[in-house]
């Protein structure tokens, strides 16, 4: 990576600030495409002076796309969105924007181009959120052919939305959801290893025009991941058979909400199950060992129990 100039869009969020980071550890000079400069400066000490440049770029102006690309020779796009708001819907954020991106940077002469996309990634399913997913890989295929798709499973980490996400439910709540019996498996994927795929891709030649999967050792339940939330945290919660369908009403009610925990479009999510297919390029082929849950979770985890991280982990 050393000397090599990439942008990163989506830089400022949970993936891409670990992909910043990482790309500047490795010497590559690195332009942090974001919507405002203030909000990617918070960067910038990740490298050194004027390693890391952020770049305002708005998706509904195209000659930011491609000022942001100009003279790149990659570019990772880790844009992406849980739920959608009046002001970013999945069309823009997975389709429109990922296709713009590819567009400009095939245009500019990148050499690599790396999609952050999900697994569950597919134009026949129920859920929103994976209809766009796998529309934007279309659209990143279709302007980028050599492109390299990572479809991580959920990801995880200090910042993450999910382990946290259950461990604040913990903390307030009186039980638990079990959603459908709580039957549905994940293999959740540090961020970090997330990360060093995406520079393992820059890297091998190999990786061009390919899919990879990417999941951790572990493959949980629903039912695991409560549990183990609880565990870890030291408390100890009822988990309540909950059946999607019956749920839908009540998430329609959280969506209302600025920050909701809970959406229809995840009920339909929690259908499927979010594990690396059988036989699907993983993390392995990119070289990256993937890094155990126990081995971060528990650090970031300790913060929810009652008195802090150095309480008891006595349930309560």
């Amino acid at each position: 990576m050393q000397g090599r100039r990439v942008t990163v869009f989506g830089g400022t969020g949970f993936v891409g600030r670990y992909i910043v980071k990482r790309l500047a550890a490795e010497g590559a000079r690195v332009r942090v495409a974001a919507r405002t400069i203030e909000s990617a400066k918070f960067l910038k000490p990740a490298g050194a002076v004027g390693q890391i440049a952020p770049v305002r770029v708005s998706l509904s102006h195209p000659e930011t796309i491609a000022a942001a690309v100009d003279g790149a020779d990659a570019v990772i796009n880790a844009i992406g969105i849980l739920t959608e708001s009046s002001r970013n819907s999945f069309r823009r954020a997975h389709v429109d924007g990922p296709g713009a991106i590819a567009a400009a940077a095939a245009e500019h002469g990148a050499a690599a181009f790396v999609h952050i996309s999900a697994i569950g990634a597919d134009a026949a399913s129920e859920s929103a959120y994976a209809r766009s997913k796998a529309m934007g890989e279309a659209a990143v295929a279709e302007a980028f052919p050599a492109a390299t798709i990572l479809r991580p499973s959920v990801i995880f980490g200090p910042e993450d939305d999910f382990f946290n996400r259950f461990a604040a439910m913990a903390r307030i709540a009186p039980a638990l959801p079990l959603i459908d019996g709580g039957a549905t498996k994940f293999q959740p994927v540090y961020v970090g290893d997330v990360a060093a795929a995406a520079l393992a891709a820059l890297d091998q030649a190999t990786a061009a025009g390919k899919t990879f999967e990417l999941g951790g050792p572990d493959v949980m339940s629903f039912r695991d991941v409560l549990e183990y939330v609880m565990a870890e945290t030291g408390r100890k919660r009822p988990l309540l058979p909950a059946p999607s369908c019956a749920l839908r009403p009540l998430a329609a009610l959280i969506e209302l909400l600025p920050a909701p925990m809970l959406t229809r479009d995840q009920l339909l999510l929690l259908k499927q199950d979010n594990i690396v297919a059988e036989g699907a390029d993983s993390l392995a082929d990119l070289g990256v060992r993937a890094t155990a849950i126990d081995a971060i979770a528990p650090t970031y985890l300790q913060r929810y129990r009652d008195g802090g991280q150095f309480a008891r982990q006595s349930a309560n």
